[in-house]
């Protein structure tokens, strides 16, 4: 069925009437759209229209182009919320309604470098606890951990079977109150889009992050890469006057 024009660009329409195909299951996870000129045709706009459209969708990570093969449709986010509200991995893939997993990779003690200690605030600062991990939602891998914490602040034994580090940090007496977070998104990494099993096209977002204890101590510092087709933030910003 052919865009009907109504007072919005064109572009506008067309957007709209492909999320509406998407949500209806006319075109569903992973299937390739049309050619341009297909559905440039089955809509009955012009294909410069069509490319503005299908630009703004990508931009939107509603689909996905692969150079070469075609234009397809993406997941949507497993997980979408405010940046300002802070979750353990472990509850946001629970409330994406999946079963959060854990792979640990890797849990060393390591010499706390000077910048370690200017991060944590302590000149006295000697060993770190580094903890490597890959968060799987339904047993797919979804996020690459890298946490960085006080020895101190840690049981003596890590529970495997415990999967949230808030937790653990918990059941040591430590809570955190805030974090402090820098976003990065990025293309393709060597290392790990390879864990996470990405197509070459997936994007990455990097949140750095120092948490802090009720007595505003850092305690936690992480480097968490979500894959970009299964997470979404968004930030509230008010207008000041």
């Amino acid at each position: 069925m052919m865009i009907r024009s109504d007072q919005r660009p064109l572009y506008l329409q067309v957007i709209d009437r492909i999320k509406e195909d998407i949500d209806k299951g006319v075109y569903v996870t992973g299937e390739r759209l049309p050619s341009e000129f297909q559905l440039s045709k089955k809509l009955g706009v012009s294909r410069a229209t069509l490319r503005e459209a299908l630009r703004m969708l990508e931009d939107e990570n509603v689909i996905v182009r692969r150079h070469g093969v075609g234009t397809f449709i993406n997941a949507k986010p497993l997980f979408s919320s405010g940046i300002e509200e802070l979750f353990s991995v472990t509850d946001m893939i629970r409330r994406g309604k999946k079963k959060p997993g854990t792979n640990f990779l890797s849990t060393t003690v390591q010499k706390a470098s000077e910048e370690d200690q200017r991060r944590f605030l302590d000149d006295h600062l000697n060993e770190l606890a580094v903890i490597e991990r890959v968060r799987t939602a339904d047993g797919e891998p979804v996020v690459y951990c890298l946490d960085k914490v006080p020895s101190n602040h840690l049981p003596d034994n890590m529970n495997q079977e415990v999967q949230s580090i808030f937790v653990q940090l918990e059941q040591s007496g430590t809570s955190i109150a805030y974090a402090m977070t820098q976003i990065e998104p990025i293309g393709y990494h060597e290392k790990v889009s390879d864990i996470l099993d990405c197509e070459p096209e997936t994007a990455l977002l990097v949140l750095k992050q120092m948490h802090y204890n009720d007595q505003d101590q850092p305690v936690l510092y992480s480097i968490n890469y979500f894959r970009a087709d299964k997470f979404k933030f968004h930030v509230l910003r008010k207008r000041v006057f």
